[in-house]
């Protein structure tokens, strides 16, 4: 029978993959103090998606607990770049991209967790030191442990390079821990690495080594590799309500248990059809991050679109000059100026169907198209954007 003191680890414990060492998480937790959760964010980009809710909805479940959770902006690591689940070195940010990335990050970030019991802390507080505290810190550790990490190992093995600023990441976060007083430390798998370093930091410094808690990576809405604005899977949480809603029900079906387990908390019902467990899980997340209302116009929007194949009535007017000869336009230029694509991946998508005009294919060729077989028709692109053209 579980013990009163061990419930609240089992809860908190709910979904994730590592708790280590074993045993430690539920020995804090007995103690009945507030914990000191940190968490740590690079900006090295301006948007958090559902992804990075997996792990803040693990942390709002310890703020819920009673916990107080260190939220660290990694305005100076993000200098650096961390190597987890990279064959090469990031590119560095700016300044002022940094900066930006940095207030969007933390305001998307209150989406999930209570602001009142978050403290939100910039690593460039402590890691911008003097040369001689840099040195004392880095003496503290050897190059064998640290190319003990897998992302190391597999460059190191293929012959790739690794810079000595790449090597320095694990010993920059782990002194953040050291910096707050952390207890407890979240990440994704990816960050088991570093989470696990950080202990050995904090000994070099004669704290109290943190316990550490990995959360599963989410797939993204191609359902297979991780989910990254980098490799365009992603569905951002201030995404548009109709986008959100539209990625969403582009998942896989085989998916679903992941995304109900990971970003709702709870487990899918077995038996049900999965279009409406997809249905489900847009309405709720769209309600979550816009609200009701927006969930509701969203799945309208979609289903006019994608299920009676209408033409919304409020489609946006790409305009456009018949410059070519005899009055024509050139296909992909219009589809580069108002689609946002460029001339070849217009000449792509048309070769391949993916360009419509009042709901009928366009054919790859030819590319130049008479101005009045264009004007007032609507021309959509993939799945979910539309524009009536007007030729002038």
């Amino acid at each position: 029978m579980m013990t009163e003191a061990a419930a609240p680890a089992a809860r908190l414990r709910d979904g994730v993959v590592d708790a280590l060492p074993k045993g430690q998480l539920a020995k804090q937790l007995a103690e009945g103090r507030e914990l000191r959760v940190k968490f740590g964010i690079d900006p090295t980009a301006p948007d958090i998606h559902l992804g990075h809710v997996v792990v803040l909805n693990k942390l709002r479940a310890f703020q819920d607990a009673g916990h107080r959770v260190v939220l660290i902006i990694g305005d100076y690591t993000a200098r650096v770049g961390d190597p987890s689940g990279r064959s090469a070195e990031r590119p560095v940010l700016s300044g002022e991209q940094i900066t930006a990335n940095s207030h969007t990050f933390q305001e998307q970030a209150f989406r999930v967790l209570d602001r009142d019991l978050t403290e939100v802390r910039h690593n460039s507080e402590w890691l911008a030191m003097p040369s001689d505290e840099l040195f004392d810190l880095v003496r503290r550790f050897t190059v064998a442990r640290l190319l003990e990490r897998d992302d190391f190992t597999r460059r190191m093995e293929a012959a790739e390079p690794i810079s000595a600023l790449e090597l320095l990441y694990p010993v920059l976060q782990g002194y953040d821990s050291v910096a707050v007083s952390s207890d407890v430390e979240l990440g994704g798998t990816d960050q088991r690495f570093n989470l696990l370093f950080g202990r050995d930091v904090q000994a070099a410094f004669g704290q109290p080594g943190q316990s550490i808690v990995t959360m599963p990576i989410l797939p993204g809405t191609d359902g297979v590799r991780r989910m990254s604005k980098s490799l365009g899977n992603y569905i951002g949480v201030t995404d548009p309500p109709e986008e959100m809603f539209g990625k969403l029900m582009s998942v896989p079906d085989e998916a679903m248990d992941e995304y109900y387990l990971l970003v709702l908390g709870e487990r899918l019902g077995q038996g049900g059809h999965p279009g409406e467990a997809k249905r489900e899980l847009a309405r709720r997340l769209v309600e979550r991050f816009h609200d009701s209302a927006a969930a509701v116009a969203a799945e309208e929007r979609f289903d006019q679109l994608h299920v009676r194949h209408e033409v919304p009535d409020d489609v946006e007017e790409a305009v456009v000059e018949a410059a070519g000869p005899n009055g024509s336009v050139h296909l992909p230029a219009l589809l580069a100026e108002h689609f946002g694509v460029s001339r070849s991946e217009g000449r792509r998508l048309l070769a391949q169907g993916g360009v419509r005009l009042d709901g009928l294919p366009l054919p790859g060729e030819p590319l130049d198209m008479a101005a009045t077989e264009l004007d007032g028709r609507v021309l959509q692109v993939g799945r979910r954007r539309h524009k009536r053209v007007r030729v002038v």
